[in-house]
């Protein structure tokens, strides 16, 4: 079922994304006068194909990897002197640059509505409490304890532990002060805490910025009973079944789940024993636990889970907006992801943030899998994500993409004169490399996580 989820999320998300994008493209084309030849869902052999009245073919094509609009273009074949007005080429610099940057607005305005649909919905967050602080951490330094309730970053309301990880992911690989106001349990006042970053999490491949300042959420407590198993995981290898408590790790007494997932992340590789109450009988078990990661920094495998359990009701959080008010959360989120995936695009050129973290198409295929079966809310937050992160990337100034085109247009008007086609041809050589470069560089890191 799973695999069912991955392959039409995929389909829908790149479907819908691709489609939008294409159409910024073809609509703001048709109102410029130019004379559009082909709109094109996707490469390769058309399955679908039908034309307009104003002799647009319209395709859905075999290969679901992108997609294209032609026009009409003196410099891609010859044009009847009846058309030569419906040209691309003949337009204005203004009009060919809003034809390209058509596009990537399509996809933030797509982004923005995403988001606004998801902010009338409204969602349960979980208050941002901190359940234990580690001794001698960042956090620690700070002030920080157990109880006091995260309000804001740097100024930005944090009203659950997913902004909170929002706003501390867009600091990542940065030196200088983190400004957290906290608010102590039954107060009504908030008060500032100032964390000291020093290169923080610079080139980690896998940051976690919530554990790695030794914060530890508040959640309630859960009884280390197995109720799921990973098929091809050390503790169904080793015996273990769901139903079974674990009494203790290696002479050490387990009462809750957290105890289990601190100590085995901590111990790749490492070869334990689970002492376990099992229907009513007490036995031990030898496990040989998994290592996962990068190789400079694994974590331990388990490969078993535990039910949750319900939240009290004080610790969450009902967070919605009107439709008026939504259009402004809509647009805020659409600004702040754009910015961090611009801030996190350059963190990656200079070091600060390690490429491991660049994704390709087989961990957005398995993201959207997940998050279409996880319900319509959390897809469509994938969607939007997916969408801001197509528009930043087409408007970067590589030519090939939308952004290069711009550049090549921006630098016609400035002087007056389009650069020598020789130029424009040596850009797009450039072009072509850093994207194929790109695209394997992610491919290898998909592979890698596999």
């Amino acid at each position: 079922m799973s695999a069912l989820y991955m392959i039409v999320g995929t389909l829908v998300a790149l479907g819908v994304l691709v489609t939008f994008h294409e159409f910024g493209h073809f609509w703001v084309a048709r109102r410029c006068g130019v004379k559009v030849l082909r709109f094109s869902v996707g490469f390769g052999m058309p399955l679908v194909r039908w034309h307009d009245r104003h002799g647009t073919e319209f395709v859905v094509a075999a290969i679901p990897l992108g997609g294209y609009v032609k026009m009409l273009d003196e410099r891609e074949g010859e044009v009847a002197l009846a058309e030569l007005d419906q040209s691309f080429n003949r337009k204005s610099v203004r009009q060919r640059i809003a034809i390209v940057a058509a596009g990537p607005i399509a996809n933030f305005l797509l982004a923005l509505v995403f988001f606004w649909a998801l902010a009338m919905l409204g969602s349960q967050q979980v208050r941002p409490v901190i359940g234990e602080v580690e001794a001698g951490s960042v956090a620690a330094k700070a002030g920080l304890g157990p109880g006091q309730e995260i309000v804001a970053i740097d100024g930005e309301p944090t009203a659950g532990w997913a902004a909170v990880n929002l706003q501390l992911v867009r600091r990542l690989g940065e030196s200088g002060t983190l400004q957290l106001l906290v608010r102590e349990q039954g107060a009504t006042a908030d008060s500032p805490r100032q964390l000291v970053l020093d290169k923080w999490l610079k080139g980690a491949d896998e940051p976690d910025p919530i554990r790695s300042l030794g914060i530890r959420p508040w959640r309630p407590a859960l009884p280390p009973v197995l109720a799921e198993l990973d098929p091809k995981g050390p503790a169904q290898s080793a015996g273990l079944k769901n139903g079974d408590r674990l009494l203790a790790l290696d002479g050490q007494a387990l009462d809750d789940w957290q105890q289990v997932v601190d100590w085995v992340r901590g111990h790749p590789a490492a070869r334990i024993v689970l002492h376990v109450e099992r229907d009513g009988a007490r036995i031990e078990v030898p496990v040989t636990l998994a290592s996962r990661g990068d190789s400079k920094a694994p974590s331990g495998y388990l490969g078993a889970g535990v039910k949750a359990v319900d939240w009290p009701p004080q610790m969450l959080r009902e967070v919605s907006y009107g439709p008026l008010e939504a259009i402004g959360e809509g647009a805020r989120r659409t600004w702040t992801m754009s910015v961090l995936t611009l801030e996190s695009l350059k963190k990656m050129l200079f070091g600060e943030l390690s490429v491991k973290n660049l994704s390709g198409p087989i961990t957005i295929a398995k993201v959207a899998g997940a998050s279409a079966q996880s319900g319509i809310a959390d897809f469509l937050n994938f969607l939007a994500y997916l969408s801001i992160s197509l528009g930043v990337l087409n408007l970067l100034p590589i030519p090939v993409l939308d952004g290069g085109h711009l550049l090549f247009y921006l630098i016609e008007w400035a002087r007056g004169r389009p650069l020598s086609d020789r130029v424009q041809g040596w850009g797009i050589q450039i072009g072509i490399s850093l994207v194929v470069g790109v695209m394997l560089l992610a491919l290898v890191n998909d592979l890698g996580r596999l």
